[in-house]
């Protein structure tokens, strides 16, 4: 390869795109990519472990808590759409490009800080459980293989590391996708992977209900040793719930790709109504399948947790879909980390070459292409470093359960209903007011004692 000669500068990574029309930021983005973008971000590791979600909580509470979830996404989703605008006397209304600028133009910069880090915390930790998860479908498949070739008691055992390794390096080539706007195809074939292996999860625990010729489970949910531990469990599980549904991390970015008209807030409302219906389908099916086939033994991961053997190359094929779902879904969760950094280092260095420049770098056989330093070094680090935490955290469930309950209740309730407050002027202590607070304070208690829950059970499995 061969590098070009002196660095070109130029637009040193602006946040959502560098490629200008019209002084402006180029915006095709239409109803179905913004679907395809949040089914990629939604439809993920959380629905793989819902029958797991319900078998703790029973036949009447795990499936009305998702419907609670899906009811409580889709209010803050169509809050938040509304915040995508805010009003300027002088230059009209103003694009909120990212979270963290909302919440600074509403709510003050100390708000948009706190804002900031949880959700930065909370991307990160979505790609080390997308990592995790990665690893167990990797091993799934050979295990699947092994117990076909030498029966369901031969002691297949792989070990996980060197799988996250292998994903993280699919990761590293991937994270140099510029921005939202090239990585449309990536999510639309993640959002294909994700609904094959939701109907395999689904058709799997269908067909082994019928075989059965029963309905396990019970109205209570998997009986404990004692009334603190099924607290824990319910804690974890509804943990789980909440880490499968809200998407507010990266809504306004996904807004921010369409065009208009018409009003990028109606394209974004019908988007997140018709993903939201979609996924709690999913939810709902592999899930009460899922615990209807097993009951009790329902696996932390339905497709990885060898309640189904055979056809262990369907097994096969659906973990090889959750493998290219997620490589989607790491990107959609991490390139608003990419473009902050981008942004945020062009703005506090405008002079620096290691910065700004983009220099071209020449392949036999391929295309020339254009490369940043402070990209390549930035993103290599970033992934390598949730490929390390995954490596010392390989717990799925309760990774699951600790990141859901962490960021539910501040980033998808709390922001968005205080936003709304100043978007639409609600008085203090209105009947409107009162609902929405109402509702925000009962959330909290929900993620505290998700939050609670996860954390015991994070620590239990590192110390077991």
């Amino acid at each position: 390869m061969a590098l070009g000669e002196g660095g070109d500068r130029g637009a040193a990574a602006p946040l959502i795109s560098d490629r200008p029309k019209h002084g402006g930021i180029v915006r095709s983005g239409s109803m179905w990519t913004a679907v395809a973008h949040v089914i990629t971000a939604v439809i993920g590791s959380g629905a793989l472990s819902l029958a797991w979600s319900i078998a703790q909580l029973g036949w009447v509470a795990g499936p009305a808590m998702m419907l609670v979830f899906a009811a409580v996404t889709a209010l803050q989703s169509t809050l938040f759409a509304d915040c995508y605008r805010s009003p300027d006397p002088e230059h009209g209304p103003h694009r909120n490009r990212t979270y963290a600028n909302a919440v600074d133009r509403n709510l003050g910069s100390t708000s948009a800080w706190l804002c900031l880090l949880l959700q930065q915390t909370a991307m990160f930790g979505y790609g080390v459980a997308y990592t995790i998860t990665a690893s167990i479908s990797f091993r799934a498949i050979l295990k699947a293989n092994c117990y076909h070739e030498h029966g369901h008691d031969a002691p297949c055992s792989y070990g996980g590391s060197y799988y996250m390794f292998l994903f993280g390096g699919a990761q590293l080539f991937l994270s140099f996708i510029p921005d939202f706007h090239d990585m449309a195809w990536l999510s639309i074939v993640a959002a294909v992977m994700s609904f094959s292996y939701a109907f395999i999860g689904l058709g799997l625990g269908l067909a082994n209900t019928i075989a059965n010729g029963t309905i396990k489970g019970s109205i209570t949910g998997v009986p404990m040793r004692s009334p603190t531990q099924k607290i824990w469990r319910v804690s974890q599980a509804i943990g789980d719930i909440a880490f499968a549904y809200p998407y507010s991390l990266i809504l306004l970015e996904i807004q921010d790709t369409l065009k208009s008209p018409p009003a990028e807030n109606k394209t974004m409302k019908k988007a997140s109504i018709i993903s939201i219906l979609v996924t709690t389908f999913f939810y709902l099916c592999c899930g009460c399948f899922g615990y209807a086939a097993f009951g009790s033994d329902a696996p932390g991961n339905l497709l990885t947790g060898f309640g189904f053997y055979e056809p262990y190359w369907l097994i096969d094929f659906a973990n090889a879909c959750i493998i290219l779902h997620l490589l989607g879904g790491y990107q959609v969760y991490s390139q608003p980390i990419f473009q902050f950094a981008d942004r945020f280092f062009a703005e506090k260095f405008p002079d620096s070459g290691f910065v700004n420049d983009f220099h071209t770098v020449k392949f036999v056989c391929l295309p020339p292409c254009r490369v940043n330093l402070l990209r390549l070094c930035f993103r290599t680090l970033y992934v390598a470093s949730t490929t390390a935490v995954a490596v010392v955290f390989p717990y799925f469930n309760e990774m699951l359960a600790l990141l859901g309950a962490l960021n539910f209740w501040p980033l998808a309730i709390y922001f968005p209903v205080e936003m709304y407050f100043i978007q639409r002027k609600v008085p203090r202590w209105s009947t409107r007011w009162l609902v929405l607070q109402t509702f925000s304070v009962v959330c909290l208690l929900v993620s505290a004692f998700a939050l609670v829950g996860s954390i015991e059970g994070l620590i239990s499995q590192k110390l077991g």
